[in-house]
């Protein structure tokens, strides 16, 4: 794999410096964000006619990141978004309001769109964000709160729609990037591209690799997108994409308190002698179309194919799943009344399916050693179909609905190929409707009003049900799925092109939330189970301001209330069978601070072709299960940031050079907790890091 990446790097970086041009960097700054279309909801809008909670992230905040390599970065300046940074790699936890905290591995309860195509499996399950380069993203667009009546029971959480850059309009471009930094981190990155009269397209091959901060935590991965644009007619546009993956990461697991407190880089006492790991390789294939006939009938359609194989090895088990994954969306609009008219209606329908199939064989791990007793060995498929409705009104020139409806049908079928001592195969099916309405109300740019209800959906998802804890193989068939309603009431706008504010105020009631628990004899293995409801209030900030024009300051805050509501206690099982800790009711999530905030100011032009940025994060403390024990909660935290970029254009080629520093204050603390009956549930983040890059544009 080095050899094969070495030749496509340096024929990537050959081909920029042999016909590389160079593309006029943009200067142009957005200072109205509700005048930016908005696509996450199935709809092409102005963000200031979306009745949900919408952050955008654009290439202004993409271009601050030191790695470019996971989405904590990409997201730092969205509220009510959790990011759990495994290791400080390319492996991470996520949540939106609390949606999915307590996922193992991978996301859950958030659809996640990569450049139009689903990172999702029919469950719902997004294994990873593996998939997307940071460095070719030019636009991220986050819907938080309840959508399953747009994507489904992928969406109980909210929707992440990542979109790359376009090629700009010549015949040749390039780029190239190399990024280093502490823990022996880097990145290098070619890409090239061009574009004609009716046809752009460009490649991109990256390597990254790091040790990590803590022992055990090496990681590395390969990543190749090409995606091109073919427009045949004015009316018509198509966009095939290609992606290959192969990513490597190792796993400390969590410390207890002593283990913390001794050393914080230390791993789990099992993750070295087990080697524990996760290896994913992923083939991704697809193409995205539209046919627009005079934007009044719309045909948005997509189909895809991956193939992936994945290894995880524990402190008790091999497990091997070799995936494939085919699927498709086909979506008709009819847009009513012009630009001019006072009423206009906007009309979709469409269904979205998926069909996946795997093997998963586990095997003994005798001290990092495979063995060759077969645990279990077992075939799956799944399918996922959903069809859905959506209608928006505008109307009474500042008024606008938005109504949307679904059915989802969820079919899992699992086939227990070594049928001893008992045959295990099974089904597990599930099934819902689920809907959403909400109103904007936008008379002035300085305040635009929006309030809406949602219904979410939760199934149990592949990594859910495939953790049995009766058994090696089979179906978990104690679960059933999660549902959540709620409701938002939100303003945003924009004040003399200096000031944009966006804040949000919501209530979300749960039932059958998911929750963690393990298996006495079955090592680290991680099973789920449905623990009862919660109510949840929240408020959500994000302000973006430039007293001057060099000077940008962004701010966003989260203030989460999320409680559970049970109507007798629950006990939290330990290893230790004399611990007796019970979650009561009132009591909060865990992993969820009440206070979330971060600050990043940037001066442009302190310097001519000097850019600055100095950035602040404080989190308030949170429990690490249930139980919300005082002597075992994280301590909240606070961190500084800074970086400095030096942007410079020789004839035709734009040269950066940047340097940053995370945690300035080389604070210990840790970054996020998880339930571990064993208590081993603190995750300790780095101290102080810093980070080099230098990127030339051709």
């Amino acid at each position: 794999m080095k050899k094969l990446f070495l030749i496509m790097f340096f024929f990537t970086l050959s081909f920029n410096f042999v016909y590389g041009q160079k593309e006029d960097k943009d200067t142009m700054k957005f200072y109205l964000p509700t005048e930016i279309n908005v696509t996450a909801p199935r709809m092409e809008l102005k963000l200031k006619n979306i009745p949900f909670s919408t952050s955008v992230i654009t290439e202004d905040v993409l271009g601050t990141s030191s790695k470019t390599i996971s989405i904590d970065e990409a997201l730092k300046l969205v509220p009510g978004v959790r990011i759990d940074n495994q290791a400080d790699g390319m492996r991470v936890h996520m949540s939106i309001r609390g949606q999915g905290i307590l996922t193992e591995r991978g996301i859950r309860g958030i659809k996640i769109l990569y450049d139009g195509l689903p990172l999702n499996d029919p469950t719902g399950f997004a294994p990873d964000f593996f998939d997307v380069d940071f460095a070719n993203v030019s636009k991220i667009e986050v819907l938080r709160g309840p959508a399953a009546s747009l994507f489904g029971g992928s969406s109980s959480g909210g929707i992440i729609n990542i979109i790359t850059q376009d090629p700009p309009k010549k015949p040749y471009f390039g780029e190239a990037l190399v990024d280093y930094g502490s823990t022996n981190f880097w990145k290098a990155m070619g890409k090239f591209g061009g574009g004609f009269d009716k046809a752009n397209y460009f490649t991109s091959f990256s390597r990254s690799m790091g040790e990590g901060y803590r022992i055990h935590t090496h990681y590395q991965g390969d990543n190749f997108y090409a995606k091109a644009n073919f427009l045949p007619s004015s009316s018509f546009k198509i966009t095939p994409i290609l992606n290959y993956i192969d990513v490597y990461h190792e796993n400390p697991e969590g410390l207890n308190l002593d283990q913390y407190a001794r050393d914080p880089k230390l791993p789990n006492d099992d993750a070295i002698p087990f080697n524990e790991y996760l290896e994913t390789k992923r083939l991704s294939t697809g193409i995205v179309g539209q046919w627009n006939s005079s934007n009044q009938h719309v045909v948005d359609f997509n189909a895809f194919y991956k193939n992936t194989k994945f290894t995880e090895a524990n402190n008790r088990t091999f497990t091997d799943r070799k995936y494939d994954n085919i699927g498709g969306t086909l979506q008709y609009t009819l847009n009513s009344g012009s630009q001019k008219s006072t009423i206009k209606n906007h009309f979709s329908v469409g269904s979205d399916l998926q069909l996946q199939k795997f093997n998963e064989q586990q095997v003994d791990n005798d001290h990092t050693v495979r063995g060759t007793t077969i645990l279990s060995d077992e075939d799956v498929k799944q399918t996922g179909l959903g069809v859905f409705a959506i209608e928006k009104l505008d109307f009474a020139k500042y008024w606008s609905v938005m109504l949307s409806g679904r059915y989802d049908k969820i079919k899992n079928e699992l086939t227990d190929n070594l049928k001893d001592p008992i045959d295990l195969s099974g089904n597990a099916d599930f099934s819902k409707t689920t809907g959403r309405i909400g109103m904007t109300y936008a008379p002035i740019e300085e305040a635009n009003f929006f309030a809406n209800w949602g219904q979410g959906f939760l199934p149990p998802a592949t990594e859910e049900l495939a953790q049995n804890p009766d058994a090696f193989g089979g179906f978990n068939t104690h679960l059933t799925f999660a549902t959540s309603n709620g409701f938002d009431f939100g303003i945003r706008g924009t004040i003399k092109d200096i000031f944009y504010y966006d804040a949000t105020g919501y209530y979300l009631k749960t039932e059958n939330d998911f929750d963690r628990y393990r298996v006495p004899d079955r090592g680290v293995e991680t099973f789920y189970q449905n623990t009862g409801a919660s109510n949840r209030m929240g408020f959500e900030l994000y302000t973006k301001f430039f007293p001057v024009r060099p000077l940008k300051i962004e701010l966003a805050y989260t203030f989460s209330s999320f409680k559970y509501k049970l109507d007798t206690p629950k006990l939290v099982v330990m290893d230790d069978t004399t611990i007796h800790k019970y979650i009561q009711d009132g009591n909060y999530l865990p992993n969820i601070p009440q206070h979330q905030i971060y600050v990043d100011i940037q001066y442009s032009d302190l310097l001519p072709h000097i850019s600055v940025g100095l950035s602040g994060e404080a989190l308030s403390k949170w429990f690490i299960d249930g139980a919300n024990l005082e002597t075992e909660a994280a301590q909240g935290y606070a961190l500084l940031h800074a970086r400095i970029v030096y942007s410079a254009k020789i004839k035709n080629i734009n040269y950066e050079l940047s340097f940053s520093v995370k945690n300035i204050a080389d604070k210990q603390y840790v970054a996020f907790t998880e339930p571990d009956p064993g208590g081993n549930s603190y995750q300790p983040a780095a101290r102080r890091q810093f980070f080099g890059g230098f990127k030339i544009l051709f």
